[in-house]
């Protein structure tokens, strides 16, 4: 078996990306914040590259637009994770300058994926 190639694709390594960025942050968090905000947080942006990779490994294109469609719902729920944290003192504003252009273009290029899987029916 081959390299998977969801590697490959760029809305996966914004994924990756994201989700390896708030590990970073959540494991320096107290154990309070770590286990009930922190934990959703990393479990929801881990979920965005699961999802892709799941999806991509199905084999037609119903299945893997629903995947796509998972992922852009954990982006959203990790989206809200990152606001509540902001808004709670959690998150410096140093920390959402180096998440907010991932987020801006990680959630279009979801859309875009979606989009073209449509494409291949």
């Amino acid at each position: 078996m081959g390299r998977p190639d969801f590697e490959d694709l760029e809305v996966y390594q914004l994924a990756e990306k994201l989700a390896n960025e708030i590990w970073h942050i959540v494991k320096e968090w107290d154990y309070f914040a770590k286990d009930t905000i922190g934990k959703q947080m990393v479990r929801a942006a881990d979920s965005v590259c699961a999802n892709i990779a799941e999806g991509r490994g199905r084999y037609n294109f119903q299945d893997n637009r629903r995947f796509i469609r998972i992922a852009r719902g954990s982006l959203y729920e990790t989206i809200n994770w990152l606001r509540l944290a902001y808004v709670r003192g959690l998150l410096t504003s140093e920390q959402v300058g180096r998440l907010k252009p991932i987020v801006d273009k990680l959630s279009p290029k979801l859309n875009a994926y979606l989009k073209s899987r449509r494409s291949r029916e």
